[in-house]
């Protein structure tokens, strides 16, 4: 597995990454229904790029395969952090968000902050974070759950 930076052209297949793992991988903590709402589908892919852009946005490859992506405001936020549906538990998510800790650091950032599915908890609680609050989104009149997680290096 590689890391490497965004590149424009790779906005297409990190969405219909994204889509695929919420699908599978949330499935055990999420219905349908709020499946659905989080992952549409329709993703702006416009706004998507210059948000990927605007962030240090690292992508994980395996033979030429993205297998994961990750971004991070200049600020600290961690916004998205996804693995593909086939490459669980092989420490993709790991190393993606242990290198744009390491590049905050070195822009002396040592706070983070993220918001943290149910399935996704587990794992930031094992990177260190912990749980600053239950946070209740509304996506299309469907309600989620999901867990605004800090860390302090």
């Amino acid at each position: 597995m590689i890391l490497r930076e965004y590149k424009p052209i790779n906005c297409a297949t990190m969405a219909e990454l994204f889509y695929d793992t919420v699908h599978t991988i949330n499935a055990e903590d999420y219905t349908n229904e709020q499946l659905n709402a989080w992952a549409t589908g329709n993703i702006d892919l416009e706004a998507w790029n210059c948000s990927f852009l605007e962030h240090d946005t690292l992508i994980a490859e395996t033979d030429g395969k993205i297998v994961g992506f990750a971004d991070m405001e200049k600020t600290g936020y961690l916004d998205r952090l996804y693995v593909h549906k086939d490459y669980q538990r092989r420490g993709i998510a790991t190393a993606l968000i242990n290198e744009l800790e390491q590049r905050a650091g070195k822009a002396g950032l040592f706070n983070f902050e993220t918001y943290a599915s149910i399935t996704a908890k587990p794992f930031f609680e094992k990177q260190g974070y912990t749980v600053d609050s239950e946070n209740k989104v509304i996506r299309n009149g469907i309600t989620l759950i999901n867990y605004k997680m800090m860390k302090h290096c």
